[in-house]
């Protein structure tokens, strides 16, 4: 009877806890719009020393919030092989089962870059920090795996999730070819990083409020490099594009298929 009565009081906090944790990304991000950007702006006249410090400002912003949801009991984390990303100028490629990849990545990864939803430029949370950091608007059209290439040429590190979208309900990994267009285009090796959440979470079409009985462990795993010459040769730069979708498809299905 305690027993239940604890875990029906730990499910009704982990509720609100999400809930604030949503409330305080948004109020973050408008104050980041509205206060933190504009006097970055006065600060720093240098166009590129601008984005570099407001990517610095929001990788420390996330990464209190990501501290924060875990002092609220919201989640658990465990990240290994995190000195993996402490080069420049890589790929870093991901799969995407919850809503907050992109936060824990950005939170870790050093001069991140990102491509975003069009979308996200005109949301009054979101448009502050997305616009002062100079990420890269997924509206680009045929420029858009060129604004990746620049980016990365530039020494950024440039977090693509490969399905496009966060992975569907029933698991099922299904691979879009804009990262291999970037890799193969670009003469790239990408960094793989395999993307746990126990239990499932803020998963694709999931209300935030269906909180999971237990609280929820992120595991992040940063894996060995993927070398871009065994998929190139001599293959035209589509069928390539073509032969690493298909790799990265059964890489990722496999990765997680072994964990599950």
């Amino acid at each position: 009877m305690l027993e239940a009565l604890r875990m029906r009081a730990s499910l009704y906090w982990r509720v609100f806890a999400t809930g604030l944790s949503f409330v305080v990304f948004g109020v973050g991000g408008l104050l980041l719009r509205v206060a933190v950007f504009p006097a970055l702006n006065l600060m720093v006249r240098q166009p590129e020393r601008r984005v570099v410090a407001a990517r610095m400002v929001i990788r420390r912003a996330f990464r209190a919030y990501v501290d924060l949801m875990r002092a609220l009991g919201v989640l658990r984390y465990e990240i290994r092989g995190l000195e993996k990303l402490e080069r420049g100028g890589l790929l870093i490629l991901a799969n995407h089962p919850t809503l907050i990849d992109t936060v824990f990545l950005m939170a870790f990864v050093r001069n991140a870059d990102c491509i975003v939803k069009g979308a996200l430029w005109n949301n009054p949370f979101t448009r502050g920090p997305v616009r002062a950091a100079g990420y890269i608007n997924n509206e680009g059209g045929a420029q858009l795996v060129d604004d990746c290439i620049a980016s990365l040429r530039r020494g950024n590190n440039l977090i693509v999730f490969p399905e496009g979208t966060r992975t569907p309900a029933n698991g099922v990994i299904s691979m879009k070819r804009g990262a291999a267009n970037i890799a193969v285009r670009g003469s790239r090796d990408m960094t793989p990083v395999l993307i746990r959440c126990e239990p499932l979470t803020l998963g694709k079409g999931e209300k935030w409020w269906r909180v999971p009985p237990r609280r929820v462990l992120i595991r992040i795993e940063v894996q060995d490099d993927l070398a871009i010459q065994g998929f190139t040769g001599d293959a035209s730069e589509v069928m390539a594009a073509r032969r690493l979708t298909e790799f990265l498809q059964n890489y990722f299905t496999g990765k997680c298929q072994s964990h599950a």
